[in-house]
């Protein structure tokens, strides 16, 4: 699994990351974010071809050492919750293999996490505390709603559902 970090989350990280790395991922690449939420730094991940989201709010230093494990988790867990069954849950969980990270970012993939973020802060403006948000509903709401990429009109649950029937 390869996650390109923009510079704030390079940053951040324990372990090096690198210029660019090629890609060898079966489901692809994603781009991770940081940015602020009632002050409280939240990361959104962004799957490259899909635009699939992943929302994880609070995140502290400590969350960093472990952004791999966090990443995957949160995505299996947001399979589930689309009632995929726990067997391709499973495969979809193996085939994303080791995390490693770069910096090589994508325009198009950074324009739609901002805009995202963006909607967000609105959506959830009268949320005092970002803590008591549950991260699956949000993941769930960001990838019901369609999206554009590179002039192509996307829906990303259903770019994910595809791509993880394949393997």
């Amino acid at each position: 699994m390869l996650l390109h970090c923009t510079k704030k989350v390079a940053e951040r990280l324990t372990e090096p990351v690198a210029e660019a790395l090629e890609e060898t991922a079966v489901l692809g690449s994603w781009h991770a974010h940081l940015f602020q939420l009632k002050r409280r730094q939240c990361l959104l991940f962004c799957h490259d071809e899909t635009r699939y989201m992943l929302f994880l709010p609070g995140v502290t230093k400590s969350h960093f050492k472990e952004l791999g494990r966090l990443h995957r988790d949160l995505f299996l867990l947001s399979l589930a919750a689309l009632e995929v069954p726990d067997g391709r849950v499973m495969r979809t969980g193996l085939a994303l293999g080791p995390p490693r990270f770069d910096r090589a970012t994508d325009r198009s993939v950074l324009g739609s996490l901002n805009v995202a973020a963006t909607e967000l802060s609105i959506h959830l403006e009268e949320v005092d505390n970002p803590l008591e948000i549950d991260p699956v509903k949000v993941t769930l709401m960001l990838n019901r709603r369609p999206v554009t990429a590179r002039g192509a009109c996307l829906l990303p649950e259903q770019g994910m559902l595809k791509k993880i029937t394949r393997l």
